[in-house]
């Protein structure tokens, strides 16, 4: 039967000694013993008759950071928001080929979206706090999922909001709206909503190019501590930015129309030794 169907409601947010525990892996350097949690296989995606990707095919690896880098209207947001099936939403979407999950074809028709996506979350490019109080923000996704006692609530929101390194910012004003915080901070909201849900994957869509570079540099040090405690994916332009923190990286390109994956490797590789030529123009500043 499907995993995603027997799961229980739920959800374990505290290691024995009553605190996450981030993991310590280095980042830019590949994960040891890389084992894959999602493979992706001859994926295209359509809008319309438009083909948006042709034929991609790589492996997520797990507690690893993969970076997606190449230039607008190559098709990475798209390939993103097929990993969790937000494509399912958009009218006129179509795709075809093979994603698995932990072994599971995430298009089978019995797969719950609300189990998946919260197994796999997404962090958008602008911040999309609710129009609720901070405290409501994270209490309100965690309803959903079937938790209603209020001590347990109130813990996991301390602890997710420790984590985003919000709670000494905000922990006297918990019932102010979180669209009074600064952009930096709201984006830190939002990921710290997506991890009371306790996902596996985090997707996530160029997370601070909306932010200036103070707020930028503090969500990005908190993805580095987050990799080995999650899978993440990342799209991303600032490829400064996917050298610092990738143990991977996958380079798409746009060729007759369609986007597509020109190559994939350790991090260190495709910016210091690519094997398309494609790859070393753009990582060395040349296209794009």
């Amino acid at each position: 039967m499907n995993p995603l169907l027997l799961e229980s409601e739920s959800i374990a947010h505290k290691t024995s000694n009553n605190s996450y525990t981030l993991g310590p892996m280095q980042a830019g350097t590949p994960c040891c013993k890389p084992s894959t949690l999602l493979s992706i296989e001859n994926l295209s995606l359509y809008y319309g008759n438009k083909p948006a990707l042709e034929n991609v095919s790589l492996d997520i690896y797990q507690g690893c950071i993969t970076a997606l880098i190449g230039p607008s209207g190559c098709g990475k947001t798209s390939f993103l928001s097929a990993l969790n099936r937000l494509t399912d939403m958009i009218p006129d979407c179509t795709v075809t080929g093979n994603i698995h999950y932990k072994g599971i074809d995430l298009h089978d028709p019995t797969i719950e979206l609300l189990k998946l996506r919260k197994e796999i979350g997404m962090i958008f490019q602008k911040p999309v706090p609710f129009p609720l109080s901070i405290r409501r923000n994270i209490e309100l996704p965690l309803q959903e999922h079937g938790i209603s006692k209020q001590s347990e609530l109130s813990s996991i929101v301390q602890q997710v909001l420790l984590d985003v390194g919000l709670w000494e910012e905000v922990k006297n004003r918990l019932d102010s709206s979180a669209l009074d915080l600064s952009g930096g901070q709201q984006q830190r909201i939002c990921i710290a909503r997506a991890l009371a849900l306790k996902p596996k994957v985090l997707l996530m869509d160029e997370p601070c190019s909306a932010l200036d570079p103070i707020s930028s540099a503090v969500v990005e040090d908190l993805i580095k501590r987050l990799q080995g405690s999650y899978t993440i994916v990342i799209v991303t332009h600032n490829l400064a930015q996917a050298k610092r923190i990738a143990n991977y990286a996958g380079f798409f390109w746009v060729k007759e129309t369609a986007g597509c994956l020109i190559e994939f490797g350790q991090c260190k590789q495709i910016f210091e030794s690519p094997t398309h030529e494609l790859t070393a123009a753009y990582v060395n500043g040349c296209r794009g």
